[in-house]
């Protein structure tokens, strides 16, 4: 999602929540993003993982971006539609995981622990560095 706002493109980002990533700031927050289903659109898998992670059901037109490598190999496919909230408002669903690691005791951690709208140059700071790319694409078709 992104918004113009008086001091130019801001672009949602979310930072994953749970453990791990507790005070983990540049380079760690994303796009809303997730794994498509068997047989799922990937279109539809954006739609889907953007309302469980925000509670938010995207609306409008969705504009394809190139699809991104991170550096563990995973593929990201990424749409931008223009839109507002209160990312204060937000709320995500949770994930249950193994804290500590082979503990054997099993926890539940909200999949976002926080929720923002961001100038593009703050954005491309905090951003998965391979993430950036769909920043710089959504400011090139936006002519910023």
């Amino acid at each position: 999602m992104y918004r113009r706002a008086p001091r130019g493109l801001e672009v949602l980002l979310v930072h994953p929540g749970g453990p791990f990533w507790k005070g983990k700031d540049e380079g760690a927050w994303s796009i809303p993003k997730g794994e498509a289903q068997e047989g799922e659109e990937l279109i539809d898998t954006a739609r889907r993982e953007f309302e469980e992670e925000l509670g938010i059901k995207p609306t409008g037109t969705l504009i394809p971006l190139r699809p991104i490598r991170q550096k563990a190999g995973k593929v990201v496919h990424a749409w931008a539609f223009e839109g507002d909230c209160d990312p204060g408002s937000c709320r995500s669903n949770t994930v249950r995981m193994e804290w500590p690691p082979r503990s054997g005791k099993w926890l539940e951690f909200p999949e976002v622990d926080d929720v923002r709208f961001l100038p593009t140059a703050e954005a491309i700071r905090k951003v998965n560095p391979a993430q950036a790319q769909f920043i710089a694409e959504l400011q090139a078709l936006m002519n910023t």
